[in-house]
């Protein structure tokens, strides 16, 4: 295969078109749910999501509870799907995260959590899809027909329409400016694609992912496109966890891929990458701080939390090329299909 052929590269380097379409199509929107959270004034606020979703609404955890104190808590959809169970949601709001919007267990959490009195807001790149006539708040990621099985452009949009929309609550100058600059920014981030990590992990079979706070969501989201599209096993721990019991597999090689935000984070991830280097891991991270683990370029967005939209869409580019290294279609993964209707 030639590096444009796949379905998925052609979706990766659609990114920045992507995002650029979605601050410029749906500031209405966001304008709308931000005036709604200004008025709930919510005391916490609850995410529903699943698979790559579910990442974006790690990331949103992060995010929110880092610039605007509200704790964000993820709430099983089959709470209300499965259990019919009710929960107390006076003061809250409600986070639904679905690229297809039309998974049942995610509309009947999003429902039960509008009867319960929590302000609901749902991200989605189909408008017209269940989930959004279930929201108080439709935020439409504008990213176009996404075809491949697996994820990109749409993870990316998401992971931008929640930062933007806390940026926005917050009248957040800096922030806002970093999210304006995005497009320009990954137009340079999809054209990373870290063959000096490939070349290490296209013949492994296991690796390890690290995080930490809003980058912690990166990993995650990586470690589930090593398995989707590489068929290759990974786990993703927070670097303040793996040294707990998972760092006994480091050492022969055993590699790793720590992804590291500019932010109060990062001396204490280098460092652990660092350690497990030490312990005779083959370690990566993107920080130039790095003294024995190896340093993977990072195109920096001007603020940290904004970093991680731009370490994803590398590391969306980087697996691509993996999986194509390692003989798999990443378009057409075993046993998966594009939408996932969980009840």
């Amino acid at each position: 295969m030639t590096q444009t052929e796949t379905q998925m590269r052609r979706e990766i380097t659609e990114i920045p078109v992507a995002v650029e379409r979605l601050l410029r199509d749906g500031t209405e929107a966001v304008d709308a749910a931000v005036a709604g959270l200004k008025a709930a004034d919510p005391a916490f606020i609850i995410s529903v999501a699943r698979g790559s979703s579910d990442h974006v609404a790690t990331y949103f955890k992060y995010a929110s509870e880092l610039l605007m104190g509200v704790p964000v808590a993820s709430v099983g959809p089959s709470v209300a799907s499965i259990y019919k169970a009710k929960l107390r949601l006076a003061q809250s709001a409600c986070l639904s995260i679905s690229q297809s919007g039309r998974s049942p267990d995610i509309v009947e959490m999003t429902r039960m959590a509008a009867g319960s009195g929590s302000l609901s807001l749902a991200v989605t790149n189909n408008a017209h899809a269940p989930l959004a006539g279930a929201a108080d708040h439709v935020l439409d990621l504008h990213a176009g027909p996404e075809l491949s099985v697996a994820a990109t452009k749409t993870f990316v949009t998401s992971a931008v329409a929640v930062i933007w929309l806390l940026a926005k609550w917050r009248s957040d100058g800096d922030l806002l400016r970093a999210v304006e600059g995005l497009p320009e920014v990954l137009e340079k981030a999809v054209q990373e694609d870290w063959p000096e990590f490939r070349e290490v992990a296209e013949p492994v079979n296991s690796l390890f992912c690290l995080g930490r706070g809003p980058a912690y969501a990166v990993s995650c989201e990586a470690a589930l496109k090593f398995k989707e599209t590489c068929l290759l096993h990974a786990e993703s721990y927070s670097s303040a966890e793996v040294l707990h019991g998972p760092v006994s597999i480091v050492g022969d090689g055993f590699p790793v891929i720590g992804f590291c935000a500019r932010d109060e984070a990062a001396p204490a991830l280098v460092s652990v990458a660092d350690e497990l280097a030490d312990k005779g891991g083959q370690v990566f991270v993107t920080s130039a701080q790095a003294k024995k683990a190896t340093c993977l370029t990072a195109w920096r967005t001007g603020h940290p939390l904004t970093d991680p939209v731009s370490m994803m869409s590398s590391f969306y580019s980087m697996v691509e090329r993996l999986a194509v290294q390692r003989g798999i279609n990443p378009d057409a993964p075993r046993h998966l299909n594009k939408v996932t209707e969980t009840v």
